[in-house]
């Protein structure tokens, strides 16, 4: 995905962020439920996805096809998907996928130790894809398409046998509407979607010169209270940095032109 439909999508998951810390995993059952409706019609795609159709129309289409279906979170940002620019009839669904895996993703992350968690949902997706992967018999029984949906399911999760929730729907997913994908190339997207979720949880601390462990237990403080969580801390050491201190989690920066929020930083590193 490029061009408008990334810049589409990018908008859609910073919507979608706020809501995630209370969702729950019903959020991304509907959400996959609008895409298994999308995915099987067509016109239903170019409708929702033609730049020629008022948005009006298309908010009417939405409020139609799945008004008081769903919960009002998976409404909301299906309506946000349909109101953005798409490069392909097919995109939106793409999209509809990464929000929908996101939303449940996210759910595991709240539940407890947030990065523990995300390590858990992470090997029990790697042993599905390890042990689909290394049986033929598997794969072929996944992928025959006179299977029920249940059956697949229920082989499926055989495999993982004590599977979380969470893994068990994003498992599902990938073995009931695997999109034109092996299952487990679905599955393995998941992963890279929580490997992607995982770095909210690891910073990585550029300063000039090394820590006393007095003062990385004041920097370990100082992250957490600013972002809210139990980071891992990763530190490099930079003499040319300028402004003495660099911070990175996930996708944000913060370096010394930030200097409303990294003054408390530097200022409990020097005590």
């Amino acid at each position: 995905m490029a061009g408008v439909s990334s810049t589409s999508l990018a908008a859609a998951l910073a919507s979608l962020e706020p809501k995630l810390a209370t969702a729950s995993i019903t959020l991304a059952q509907d959400l996959f439920g609008i895409l298994g409706l999308l995915d099987s019609n067509a016109g239903l795609r170019r409708a929702l996805t033609d730049p020629a159709r008022e948005s009006g129309e298309k908010a009417a289409l939405v409020s139609t096809l799945i008004g008081g279906k769903v919960s009002p979170e998976a409404e909301s940002a299906f309506a946000g998907l349909v109101a953005s620019r798409w490069s392909s009839a097919r995109d939106i669904g793409d999209a509809l996928e990464v929000l929908a895996a996101t939303s449940a993703i996210a759910v595991a992350e709240g539940q407890g130790d947030g990065s523990a968690n995300l390590d858990k949902l992470e090997e029990e997706l790697f042993t599905f894809i390890r042990v689909v992967g290394s049986s033929h018999d598997l794969q072929r029984a996944l992928d025959d398409a006179q299977a029920t949906d249940a059956a697949k399911s229920a082989l499926a999760l055989k495999v993982v046998p004590n599977a979380s929730a969470v893994s068990a729907l994003l498992i599902r997913q990938a073995v009931v509407s695997p999109r034109g994908l092996k299952p487990t190339a679905l599955v393995q997207r998941f992963v890279e979607l929580v490997a992607k979720r995982q770095q909210r949880w690891i910073a990585s601390v550029s300063v000039t010169r090394d820590l006393s462990a007095e003062q990385f237990t004041r920097l370990q403080a100082g992250l957490n209270n600013l972002y809210g969580r139990q980071l891992k801390i990763n530190v490099n050491i930079d003499p040319t940095l300028v402004g003495g201190i660099k911070v990175e989690v996930g996708d944000e920066v913060v370096d010394a032109t930030a200097a409303t929020r990294l003054a408390e930083l530097r200022r409990r590193l020097a005590v």
